[in-house]
């Protein structure tokens, strides 16, 4: 039992220096400039073992996005029950983008927007983090995933969430990303209400 706990530990442990090392030399030298030899050099193993680890150098990039659908879950399921569906997503969207402030996520974000490959694989990312939001919402307010309001208010936020960060990118200003979300759904509720 100790030794499995040990072993899942370094597994841990490995799969997040490599893709630190990864992340530090995209940002550095340019996605498509980075080898796979690079990469295993940095982190300390072998290329090999990569493979172990990640799928592809795009994978190394884009797995951070993962912890988002839980992070967005823990923030719906702390919004109380009874608030409006669309102030729920809003909220939860807010808090959770608290977690990618400052340079280097404006940097990995401005990666991700400018290159190709990672860029495709993100909006299937947006497509998970949907159905994500869409759970955590139906579950926190005790109706069906495939309920209208449900369906609608997180395909909704989500692509406010993209258009926020697209938003954040251009604007290479001090605010964050919450800042250009908090207008979208302010301009929706005043869409909706006209």
């Amino acid at each position: 039992m100790h030794n499995i706990g040990l072993r899942d530990r370094k597994r841990r442990e490995t799969h997040a220096r490599i893709q630190q090392e990864a992340i530090r030399l995209f940002l550095t030298h340019g996605f498509e400039a980075v080898t796979l030899d690079q990469i295993a050099g940095a982190a300390g193993v072998s290329r090999r073992s990569l493979f172990h680890y990640f799928t592809s150098k795009e994978d190394m990039v884009l797995a951070a996005k993962v912890e988002i659908g839980p992070q967005l879950a823990e923030a719906v399921a702390r919004r109380p029950a009874d608030e409006p569906t669309l102030d729920m997503a809003e909220a939860a969207l807010t808090d959770m983008a608290q977690h990618f402030q400052g340079p280097e996520m404006r940097a990995l974000a401005r990666l991700i927007a400018t290159t190709p490959s990672l860029e495709a694989g993100d909006h299937a990312r947006y497509a998970e983090l949907e159905r994500a939001l869409a759970r955590a919402l139906a579950q926190r307010r005790g109706l069906a995933e495939d309920d209208l309001e449900i369906v609608a208010v997180a395909a909704a936020s989500i692509a406010m969430m993209r258009h926020a960060t697209e938003a954040w990118l251009a604007a290479d200003d001090a605010h964050g990303p919450e800042i250009f979300g908090q207008r979208l759904f302010t301009a929706l509720r005043q869409a909706v209400r006209s």
